[in-house]
């Protein structure tokens, strides 16, 4: 299975490109500020053909090029139904910090929201490039913050569960709850109920950060702790 990254030049999201193989269709996860150019070049040098664009949630450090990179090839975004009017307006209650720390890097931001939008639910099953996918609804970070999951049943060379966790786990933290849409114990119940029972060896890839595994983190992060 192919994995790549690019890392966003405002707030450091990590977008992820994964693919059966290269030379063949693949999925874009989570494009944030001023990626298209550089994933553009990723796609080039793997030889690969998007057909969806992921949103593991709507805030506008993890959806900034959705709609550039949803119009360059002709594919939908998919977000859940309880984030999907973030893409109508992700900069809404932004706060005038981030807001500036966004406009300092891009200059004044002029939104459109992307033209297809399809909404997912919890435990709904996806099959973009024929990567088997599993949607986990796990609010906190905002309303529709989601999960998404790929069995190494599945095949496709990946030998180990992989998680797409968002702004829900990084290495050693979690995701704020004091943004809009948060929810301290929406994060709590999330935490507890759709990443504590996943297994230790669960490759975990963060939003934001480096990799790391469920087991590493069910061990030293503070957050899980007593969940």
């Amino acid at each position: 299975m192919l994995i790549d990254r690019v890392e966003a030049s405002v707030f450091g999201t990590n977008c992820y490109v994964l693919a059966p193989q290269a030379g063949a269709e693949c999925v874009v996860v989570d494009p944030g500020v001023d990626v298209a150019d550089r994933l553009a070049e990723v796609l080039r040098r793997h030889r690969l053909k998007p057909v969806a664009v992921l949103l593991t949630h709507g805030h506008v450090d993890h959806t900034y090029s959705v709609t550039p990179v949803c119009g360059a090839h002709g594919i939908a975004a998919t977000i859940h139904h309880d984030d999907a009017y973030r893409l109508r307006d992700p900069l809404a209650g932004l706060g005038e910090p981030l807001r500036a720390a966004l406009e300092a890097t891009t200059g004044t931001v002029r939104w459109r929201e992307p033209e297809d939008v399809v909404t997912v639910g919890d435990a709904q099953r996806l099959a973009p490039a024929g990567l088997e996918l599993t949607v986990s609804h796990a609010p906190g970070h905002t309303e529709g913050s989601v999960l998404f999951s790929l069995d190494p049943s599945a095949g496709r060379g990946q030998d180990v569960p992989l998680l797409l966790s968002g702004d829900v786990l990084f290495a050693g933290s979690v995701g704020r709850t004091d943004l809009p849409g948060g929810d301290p114990l929406a994060m709590r119940r999330s935490l507890a109920t759709r990443v504590l029972p996943l297994a230790d060896a669960t490759v975990v890839l963060p939003g934001h950060g480096p990799a790391t595994t469920v087991g590493r983190e069910r061990a030293a992060n503070p957050y899980l702790r007593g969940l």
